[in-house]
């Protein structure tokens, strides 16, 4: 097994020594949606009907195709191209932006520098920023992913708070205190207290588990991920499975690897905080007597 190893790395590594070396990875991902029906389950506005309609929607919104292309120094990943359902134009692309798709995220390890294209309530973005540094732990830990011989990588990361997919359902059955305060001002509480969002809580850092290909030797992966002696092919942090489906070496189709040069230029930390000033905003125009229950309702962005 090691001598196999040791010469798949030695003629990938001869191509990617090569001057027009680039590679192309399919990237299938998954994101669990357990929280959010649990979120959704105490709206009594829900019928069971309708959550049976939420999940399928939701099933659907998670799970993703993406693509990404790479060279010896930068990638691009780009989520896969597909005809829009009637009525998501708007709001289905801003959803895509928020649950971590939408526009075209390029990273250059050399200059350690990433740029991601985001629309957000029909407003381009382009985020320049530089790319996160982290600290990962490599573990022997092996197995195989499709064709290709992989170890594991953990590391612990800051979140995203502009990803909608971070968002965690506060289990607030526990707290017995919480319990009784919520007992004692139900009746009143109940007029205001209209947006389920209330019930969510956004984590300062997560674990994530990577597992990387020495065989490619290159430091790219999908998403924001980087920086692991081989590219990475499945990650992992919970909720959201990111895992390899095709790999090409080589191919005779190449594609051009840039950054995205359109939308008005912020850092990850600007951009985040847009998002989260837009999302108060909506929450107390959704809130009080007469507002929308359940303020997270996305319409046309535009």
């Amino acid at each position: 097994m090691k001598k196999i190893i040791i010469a798949s790395i030695l003629m990938i590594s001869g191509f990617i020594n090569a001057q027009e070396f680039q590679g192309m990875a399919v990237y299938e991902s998954k994101t669990s949606t357990a929280d959010f029906m649990k979120g959704m389950g105490g709206n009594r506005d829900i019928t069971p009907e309708m959550q049976k309609q939420i999940e399928e929607r939701m099933k659907k919104m998670f799970e993703k195709t993406f693509i990404l292309n790479f060279d010896k120094t930068a990638s691009i990943y780009k989520e896969e191209e597909k005809l829009d359902a009637p009525g998501q134009q708007g709001g289905g692309r801003m959803m895509m932006s928020m649950m971590g798709g939408g526009g075209t995220h390029y990273k250059n390890a050399k200059s350690k520098q990433y740029v991601v294209d985001k629309e957000f309530f029909g407003k381009e973005f382009l985020i320049k920023d530089s790319l996160p540094k982290y600290d990962w732990v490599l573990g022997s830990e092996s197995k195989q992913i499709g064709d290709y011989f992989c170890f594991k990588a953990t590391a612990v990361v800051k979140v995203s708070e502009s990803d909608f997919r971070n968002f965690r359902f506060r289990n607030r059955n526990n707290d017995k205190e919480e319990g009784k305060k919520a007992e004692t001002v139900k009746d009143t509480a109940a007029a205001k207290k209209t947006n389920f969002t209330d019930d969510w809580e956004m984590p300062k850092e997560n674990t994530i588990t990577a597992w990387y290909c020495p065989e490619i030797p290159i430091n790219q992966g999908p998403e924001n991920y980087w920086g692991l002696p081989g590219l990475i092919l499945e990650v992992n942090d919970g909720k959201t499975i990111i895992l390899c489906s095709k790999l090409v070496i080589n191919s005779k189709d190449k594609v051009e690897i840039k950054p995205a040069s359109k939308g008005k230029v912020v850092t990850q930390k600007e951009y985040d905080e847009t998002v989260k000033k837009k999302m108060e905003e909506m929450r107390e125009m959704n809130s009080g007597p007469g507002g929308q229950r359940g303020g997270m309702r996305m319409g046309g962005g535009r």
